[in-house]
C-alpha cells in the first residue's frame, strides 16, 4: 500500500523517528494512538565479543567507519556493541550521520568501513541483506 505526501510532512515524520529502526508505521501509530502492531520492529543489538549487530548486519569490533560531510573526513570504531564516533555511542548508522550533519541522514549511505582483517573500505549499505 502507498501513501502519498508532501515533502515537508515526510520530513516531519522522519524527525519524529528515534532511530533507524523505528518505522513510520509506528510514528504514525504513535501519533494516531494506535496499539502497536504485533511484529516487532528490527532493532539493534550487541554480542559478548564487542560486535554491533545492525539490521541483520555484524560489525565485529574493531570495525572502522568514515565518511566525509562538507569537505571533512569523520571516523569511528564499533567497540562495545555500538558505533563510536567522537566519544559517544550511538545505536544505528542513521543516528550517527545525523549528530554529524544536523539533518536526517540515511546512514547505510553515509557510512562506509573496513572490517578487521580486510584491507578494503566499503559502503555499508553493500553489506545490507535484501529482504
Amino acid at each position: 500500500m502507498t501513501i502519498d505526501i508532501s515533502f515537508e510532512v515526510f520530513k516531519a515524520l522522519t524527525a519524529l523517528r528515534e532511530n533507524e529502526s523505528v518505522t513510520y508505521d509506528h510514528v504514525l501509530r504513535k501519533l494516531l494512538r494506535l496499539e502497536r502492531a504485533s511484529e516487532k520492529p528490527a532493532i539493534e543489538q550487541s554480542s559478548p565479543n564487542g560486535a554491533w549487530i545492525a539490521k541483520g548486519v555484524v560489525f565485529p569490533g574493531g570495525t572502522l567507519f568514515r565518511a566525509t560531510h562538507k569537505g571533512k573526513t569523520y571516523t569511528g570504531t564499533v567497540e562495545d556493541g555500538a558505533l563510536r564516533v567522537d566519544g559517544r555511542s550511538y545505536s544505528s548508522p542513521s543516528q550517527a550521520a545525523v549528530a554529524i550533519t544536523g539533518n536526517s541522514v540515511n546512514g547505510w549511505i553515509f557510512w562506509e568501513c573496513k572490517l578487521p582483517g580486510q584491507s578494503g573500505w566499503q559502503m555499508l549499505k553493500t553489506l545490507r541483506k535484501k529482504v
